[in-house]
């Protein structure tokens, strides 16, 4: 009995070496201890076949048959555990089976996209968690254009604005657009991610790819709080894009007539009789566009109304042409 098996564990052969191991392949490898017979004819060599299990089933699938000695299984599923044998078989025809090897995948290498999935969910663990891994580019562009600090201040979720900056995020990376991680913030109206940014060294002289500046993007908002910190901050009031030559002011009347908004920026010392490429004013941009409450404002606050544009037409002129006769009252 003892004679018999030491024999049996003779021949059976060893279990497939394991190599290599990632996320989605395990290389296996064997010796071939009949490999100088593989000069004869290839009825005199020994085969292989490698043979993969399934616990769960109990059952096997050959997933390698040859004459080699190593083999790549592939397509297998992350953190998941997977299990091997060898078969060998002699010229003679016969066949021995080794023991089962067990080994685990490794986990899924983290992409851009898990990046961007942390951020979405303001999952402050998780964002630290990729960004430690250092698989990860910190300025990672998504589907839209936007870095991982862009979609962090656009939602103003400060703590992982501070945590994306720690790892080298880029305050000053633009989206196709232009616009900047601070007047994604000044749009939004998150006033203590504007401030954050601030501290780190974003300017408000940034421009997007129309000229627009951090204060455009803040009163196109609507966002007061962000609006007078930015002013406080020595923000220029009466910056111009580069496409119309409209300054905050005149965005204000051209977009939301917001009487509150253009309160402050007038207070601050605004231009109410600034000229645009066309000669416009933003008391005639508002009376285009019917903001009632704003033309009594600019009115106010010293707008001319005998201004013309470069055609030669006035405020009166286009309230008149467009039958607004509630503005043709405040102008007269």
């Amino acid at each position: 009995m003892n004679t018999s098996m030491l024999t049996l564990s003779i021949e059976l052969p060893q279990p497939p070496v394991i190599g290599k191991v990632s996320h989605h392949s395990i290389a296996l490898s064997w010796i071939n201890e009949d490999r100088k017979r593989q000069d004869g004819p290839p009825e005199c060599w020994t085969s292989f076949s490698v043979e993969q299990m399934d616990t769960k089933t109990d059952t096997c699938k050959t997933i390698y048959i040859g004459y080699g000695t190593h083999h790549i299984a592939e397509g297998l599923k992350p953190s998941t555990s997977y299990s091997f044998r060898l078969r060998v078989t002699k010229p003679s025809g016969e066949g021995y089976l080794s023991p089962a090897v067990s080994v685990f995948t490794t986990r899924e290498p983290f992409s851009g996209r898990n990046l961007h999935q942390a951020v979405n969910r303001e999952d402050v663990k998780g964002l630290t968690i990729v960004l430690q891994s250092g698989m990860v580019n910190v300025n990672v562009h998504d589907k839209m254009g936007f870095t991982p600090l862009m979609v962090a201040a656009q939602k103003g979720f400060t703590s992982l604005v501070e945590i994306l900056v720690k790892h080298g995020a880029d305050i000053n990376m633009r989206d196709s657009a232009g616009k900047d991680s601070l007047m994604l913030a000044c749009y939004a109206g998150h006033l203590e991610t504007v401030k954050y940014l601030r501290q780190c060294g974003a300017s408000w002289q940034s421009q997007d790819m129309d000229g627009c500046t951090p204060l455009h993007w803040a009163v196109d908002g609507g966002h007061q709080p962000v609006i007078t910190y930015m002013i406080q901050e020595g923000c220029e009031v009466d910056v111009r894009d580069k496409v119309s030559l409209w300054t905050p002011l005149m965005h204000v009347s051209a977009i939301s007539g917001d009487a509150a908004v253009a309160s402050i920026l007038l207070q601050a010392g605004a231009d109410v009789n600034v000229r645009d490429k066309a000669g416009k004013t933003p008391l005639m941009v508002a009376v285009l566009n019917n903001h009632e409450e704003l033309v009594k404002l600019l009115l106010d606050s010293g707008a001319d109304h005998h201004i013309k544009n470069e055609y030669g037409a006035g405020a009166a002129d286009m309230a008149k042409a467009f039958e607004r006769e509630n503005i043709m009252n405040l102008l007269e």
